[in-house]
């Protein structure tokens, strides 16, 4: 994690909570510094572990909860919801990129598209700022396509052992 971001971030953190008279809790601040000491994309349950394990400092669910909800609000944060899960993602400092969701397995890949940012960019949208953005493509990865070819291979050969007899 680079330094000058997590400043960054705690700064946003520092003035937000400030102009709006919240406390400034160690809770707040570990949270967010494990969250961008992860890289990619990470699940309520392994952020609670780093917490735990590389921080020592374990949180109630409802903290994590509360505190998620307010970096989201503040963009510290972003959701995705993958295959009937759901992912969270350092975006500060992220640049805009695509997803590549397996719809058989679930596993998502981050993929960088120099063509897809520039056309992105290149589109002019009436009365609205561009900050980011990011793509979800669905399809099936290579390793469930070859389960799909080897399941497929299986039921012709059967089928070719009925009609051989």
């Amino acid at each position: 994690m680079k330094e000058s971001v997590l400043r960054a971030v705690e700064r946003i953190l520092d003035n937000y909570l400030e102009m709006n008279n919240h406390r400034k809790t160690p809770e707040r601040y570990t949270i967010l510094k494990a969250i961008y000491s992860i890289d990619g994309h990470f699940g309520l349950e392994e952020l609670n572990d780093k917490l735990a394990n590389d921080f020592n400092f374990p949180v109630s669910r409802a903290t994590l909860y509360n505190t998620l909800n307010l970096f989201l609000a503040l963009r510290l944060v972003i959701r995705h919801r993958f295959q009937g899960t759901t992912k969270y993602e350092a975006c500060y400092d992220n640049e805009s990129h695509c997803h590549q969701v397996c719809t058989m397995c679930g596993k998502v890949i981050e993929v960088r598209s120099p063509e897809i940012i520039a056309a992105v960019n290149n589109v002019r949208m009436k009365r609205f700022r561009k900050d980011g953005f990011t793509l979800y493509v669905y399809g099936v990865c290579s390793t469930c396509q070859a389960k799909l070819t080897k399941l497929k291979n299986k039921e012709r050969q059967k089928k070719n052992q009925k009609l051989n007899k």
